[in-house]
């Protein structure tokens, strides 16, 4: 199989117009449907270039002979949702997530409603490159597309079936990051009977993710004011809570609370919940101490998915806020914070309190811009500075160092003692990857 080079670990993403154009888009949707019948579900977040690149979506896969539905502003979850509710052969998401305006990306779907695996982009990408022409489609073979006008309504109104719990009497504050889920998320939790405030939803097409969102829940909870608080990135799959004292929740903290209350239901298959290697120690030991067993994956909420479907795992995610129930196919903001809000209303205590299921081991983390990131793999210098780090650190903390799927960036991670022994060798780690990759710390 051909190596992906478009393809990151969260779809194609670049500069919209100038590394992702719609010409690509066209020719990846193309290649994608090629030789394929059925129907395609296109969705996109509230980018300017999100019109021009779903346009190009859908006019790639008409012309490979698919009919296609345009979903219009939606969050990530309702093109999984309606990708298998329709039974469609595709999905598309057309956003670039927590990345700023001017990025965008495109992430595929497959029939089952989760993304596109390696090797299934690897050949989509192979096709867009190098293979011959693709199958001539003419005349009523060309599909036709139509529109979904109501596509986020009739998503909210699925999930909020899916409640267990009405969440009348709690408060909650939202930040929808300008982006997919401003009309969705005040709709969901309004419907299931919060108390709704809701902030960063006027989206201009150029203030997305702007001071906002998940990768920036400080925003929140300077506004929420004793609220809980659910913050979403720019296509809502992942979600970073605030407390009623205005402390981040992280996905560790959210995985945490509901994998305790799942357990004590008798929910939580073989007590089982699955993570990646950014998952904070803290978080380990909370789960060992409730007697649940982690399972530790490469960073991506794909390969958290791979790894709860072969160990049938009914709970996984990430420290940055992908969260997946078992069950359903892909993260989904809205989802786990619907889910979040009923361990509250369950349990009748504040979100302050459930935190507490987990302490932090303080985590640094510094993302150092770079040129060349393909080269860290034999960066012996590079490994050499990370070995003598861990032989100081012991069994009391950890390192990863690992290139960003998304972005020309090299992350180095440092879990300590203290909050100055990490920052400290972060630091040192962060010298020594700018000099042997090139670049500056982003």
């Amino acid at each position: 199989m051909t190596a992906k080079t478009l393809f990151g670990t969260d779809g194609v993403r670049g500069v919209a117009n100038v590394d992702l154009t719609p010409e690509m888009a066209m020719g990846l949707a193309r290649a994608a449907g090629d030789g394929r019948s059925g129907l395609a579900v296109v969705g996109r977040d509230t980018r300017r270039s999100g019109q021009m690149l779903a346009s190009a979506v859908l006019a790639g896969f008409q012309a490979s002979g698919l009919d296609v539905i345009d979903l219009g502003i939606v969050p990530v979850g309702a093109v999984s949702h309606f990708t298998v509710d329709l039974r469609a052969s595709f999905g598309v998401m057309v956003s670039a997530s927590h990345n700023p305006a001017p990025d965008n990306g495109i992430k595929f779907f497959g029939p089952d409603g989760s993304k596109l695996d390696d090797d299934a982009e690897a050949a989509v990408e192979t096709r867009y490159r190098h293979l011959p022409p693709m199958t001539p489609v003419s005349g009523g073979d060309i599909g036709i597309q139509t529109a979904m006008p109501d596509a986020a309504d009739r998503y909210t109104g699925a999930l909020a079936a899916q409640s267990e719990y009405r969440l009348n009497g709690i408060e909650v504050a939202l930040d929808c990051a300008n982006g997919a889920s401003f009309l969705a998320a005040p709709a969901l939790f309004e419907r299931l009977g919060a108390a709704v405030t809701a902030f960063a939803t006027e989206p201009s097409g150029m203030n997305i993710n702007d001071g906002c969102g998940a990768t920036r829940p400080g925003y929140l909870a300077g506004l929420a004011g004793g609220r809980i608080g659910l913050s979403f990135d720019g296509d809502a799959d992942r979600l970073i809570a605030v407390d009623e004292n205005g402390e981040v929740v992280n996905g560790d903290a959210i995985m945490a609370i509901l994998a305790r209350h799942l357990r004590s239901k008798g929910r939580l298959p073989g007590d089982r919940v699955v993570a990646t290697v950014m998952s904070n120690l803290g978080f380990k030991l909370a789960m060992q101490q409730l007697g649940v067993h982690v399972v530790e994956t490469r960073v991506g909420d794909r390969y958290v998915l791979e790894e709860m479907r072969a160990s049938g795992a009914g709970l996984g995610g990430e420290q940055s806020g992908h969260v997946i129930f078992g069950g359903h196919p892909t993260g989904d903001g809205l989802l786990t914070g619907m889910r979040l809000l009923e361990v509250v209303a369950a349990t009748g205590a504040p979100l302050k309190e459930l935190r507490r299921i987990m302490a932090d081991l303080p985590q640094v983390l510094r993302n150092v811009s770079v040129r060349v990131k393909e080269r860290l793999p034999e960066a012996s210098e590079i490994w050499a500075a990370v070995s003598k780090a861990e032989k100081r650190l012991g069994d009391e903390g950890r390192v990863l160092v690992r290139a960003s799927g998304t972005e020309p960036l090299v992350r180095v991670m440092v879990e300590a003692r203290s909050s100055a022994e990490a920052a400290g060798l972060a630091d040192e780690l962060a010298i020594v990857v700018r000099r042997e990759l090139g670049g500056g710390e982003a």
